[in-house]
């Protein structure tokens, strides 16, 4: 029986130490988060030095890794201080830097050497030559442009082995491999430097103006469009990923939630586990694409994997799917006598709703919500309060670290 000797990593998003700590848990092999400085999630919940500490002491203890992205476009003044950012960096024990500037790039290997460099998407890697032009600058991975097809990664893989990481699942900019400017023009908030407004999320109207400064015609207003892309899923697609000799799989999404991040990082775990134990036998699981739609997203696509997008790869109009559960809380404690769960409330849920528990290795199981407590024993029908600590009854045991979901109407 054939088996898959080089396992590609599953490298999810953490936006914070929390974050961190969940995709370990929910099967990452590796998170990629961001600093202070150098890259493009300010707004994003960045990682304090002392964070990243602690963060790589999680990680290393159960055998994962932890990149940082410094990927901004530098301007004048941007570099400075770089050099001691990278040299902590390395002190701390991150496993490598993703960079695209290439005065940035220079800066960490001249003045941290031992710190691995990956090369950010941002820099639009899109063939061989390239990737072994920045292998043979010191880097060890790159990032691919998002433009990039199954077809070319065969082709690249055959002239190179530096280390190929493609995004895999979540959110594309409508940039080329993110490089936007409409933030900038319409905001004058930077996307290229973190700042990015996400203005082609907004909603627009379409005028004909044959005649300058002359308004013709104007479109149906209920049926406003965006820039927008949908997002990307290659979970239909694990076995082309993993024969075209993509290393990393990466999950997009450091602003996204924990239940983002458990969830979809539970889902490819469990797909490239199974390929790669069995590949000639390896079946898509149907759960697998369902659990996906657990969560809050849009429409997915495969991106340019397969051919170039169409108008079904954007947003417009309504939306033609909306995901099945809200997320409503983690549990913190399990009491095997009184069969009890401690839940701390993430949303509004209570009693007569039906909420499903699932947690790390894709285990799941659904209960109706009889009976509600208060952290003091007190009969509630609601758990409205944001983060309060309260109590339920399970049939089934569950863990710390595992999570619940309410069951809304599917549209």
């Amino acid at each position: 029986m054939r088996t898959i000797q080089n396992k590609p990593e599953v490298l999810a998003p953490a936006g914070t130490l929390e974050k961190l700590k969940v995709a370990i848990d929910y099967g990452a092999d590796a998170v990629y988060i961001g600093g202070d400085a150098y890259g493009l999630r300010t707004r994003a919940g960045n990682f304090s030095f002392d964070q990243m500490r602690e963060g790589v002491a999680y990680a290393h203890a159960r055998h994962a890794k932890v990149y940082v992205a410094a990927n901004i476009v530098a301007h004048e003044g941007d570099t400075a201080g770089a050099g001691r950012f990278f040299q902590t960096l390395r002190e701390i024990g991150i496993d490598a830097v993703i960079v695209s500037d290439p005065a940035l790039i220079e800066i960490a290997i001249l003045e941290a050497p031992g710190l691995p460099v990956h090369l950010s998407t941002q820099a639009s890697a899109a063939n061989y030559e390239t990737l072994n032009f920045w292998q043979s600058e010191g880097l060890e991975r790159v990032v691919l442009a998002r433009e990039v097809g199954i077809e070319e990664i065969k082709e690249m893989r055959r002239h190179t082995d530096v280390q190929i990481e493609a995004f895999i699942h979540g959110a594309m900019c409508i940039g080329y491999s993110g490089r936007c400017v409409l933030s900038n023009h319409m905001s004058m908030r930077d996307a290229n430097r973190g700042g990015c407004a996400q203005n082609c999320r907004w909603k627009y109207d379409l005028f004909e103006m044959p005649t300058a400064g002359q308004r013709e015609e104007e479109t149906d207003a209920k049926t406003p469009f965006t820039m927008s892309a949908v997002d990307m899923a290659m979970i239909e697609h694990i076995p082309d990923l993993i024969e075209a000799g993509v290393n990393s799989f990466k999950i997009e999404g450091r602003m996204k939630s924990i239940h983002y991040v458990s969830t979809v990082a539970n889902v490819y775990r469990q797909a490239v586990d199974s390929y790669c134990a069995d590949p000639e036998h390896y079946q898509l699981d149907p759960a697998w694409v369902d659990e996906l739609w657990k969560v809050a997203q849009r429409e997915m696509s495969t991106g340019f994997y397969y051919g170039t997008p169409t108008a079904d790869d954007e947003l417009f109009g309504k939306r033609r799917k909306r995901p099945s559960y809200a997320f409503v809380g983690e549990v913190m404690a399990y009491d095997p006598a009184k069969k009890l769960a401690t839940i701390r409330q993430r949303n509004n849920f209570g009693v007569g709703d039906q909420i499903e528990f699932y947690g790390p290795h894709f285990t799941h199981h659904t209960e109706t919500l009889t009976q509600l407590w208060d952290e003091d024993y007190d009969i509630l029908l609601r758990a409205p309060d944001a983060m309060m600590i309260c109590k339920v009854p399970v049939t089934q045991p569950v863990k710390p670290g595992d999570m619940l979901r309410r069951a809304n109407q599917l549209v």
